[in-house]
């Protein structure tokens, strides 16, 4: 296949970016988005060009490194993949392609492709854990009956991966369905008890201050959430934040 990409070049977050055009040849529907890319990158480094940033790390669907904002959508055209399992066959020869980075405010670009979202890390880690018993009178993990149907949604929240398409999909970049989903995990399980009125809070608290947007209920995060995340988990966190102030 023959394609144009009209990438998004942007030397650091002080500098402003702009779209280029890079066509491309030899390009096989086989291939990954970030096959692709490694081709492109490969060709500029040879006529010695600087190649577009990006990142990326197991390829394998797992990481949720790979944001990349194709044609407007995060990800891409696929649904239920992250950029680095979406293959070339979704497109068609002599297709114009314009990939940029994910646009929020709390994803600052660092370059080109690639933006910070260390912001998610800060979210985690104002709530995102459980108290452990380590003095030696631990218990078995296992040893906590859990309604299946309680632990199940729980494993479904936790597949999060953070990958941020949830915010580059939203028109408030709202993290509303990140941060639910790392409260739902814990909400559900009797070992997320001990700490649920302060995590919620906390959580809720450190995404306005990064300075995401709130929820309008628009649903394109769940759509275009790689690992398929349920907008039940929003409810589900505004239910949590509701009792964890009532109590307070």
């Amino acid at each position: 296949m023959k394609l144009n990409l009209k990438i998004w070049r942007q030397k650091d977050a002080n500098t402003k970016g702009q779209i280029k055009d890079y066509p491309i040849d030899g390009v096989d529907g086989d291939m990954s988005f970030l096959e692709m890319m490694d081709i492109l990158n490969e060709d500029l480094i040879t006529k010695g060009e600087e190649p577009v940033e990006f990142d990326h790390d197991c390829r394998e669907g797992i990481c949720g490194s790979c944001s990349m904002q194709i044609n407007g959508e995060p990800h891409g055209p696929d649904r239920l993949v992250t950029t680095c399992q979406l293959h070339m066959r979704k497109f068609n020869d002599g297709d114009t392609i314009v990939i940029e980075p994910f646009r929020a405010k709390a994803f600052p670009v660092i370059k080109d492709l690639i933006v910070d979202r260390s912001s998610f890390d800060r979210i985690q880690q104002a709530g995102g854990y459980i108290s452990v018993n380590t003095s030696g009178n631990t218990v078995d993990a296992n040893a906590i009956p859990i309604n299946k149907e309680n632990a199940d949604d729980s494993f479904y929240a936790a597949a999060c991966i953070g990958c941020g398409a949830c915010v580059a999909a939203c028109k408030n970049a709202s993290a509303m369905l990140f941060t639910s989903a790392k409260v739902s995990q814990f909400a559900l399980l009797p070992q997320g008890q001990v700490e649920a009125t302060e995590r919620v809070q906390n959580m809720v608290r450190q995404m306005d201050l990064e300075g995401f947007g709130n929820c309008t209920n628009t649903g394109a995060c769940e759509v275009e959430c790689p690992k398929g995340i349920s907008l039940e988990n929003i409810a589900r966190m505004n239910r949590e934040y509701l009792s964890a102030n009532i109590k307070g």
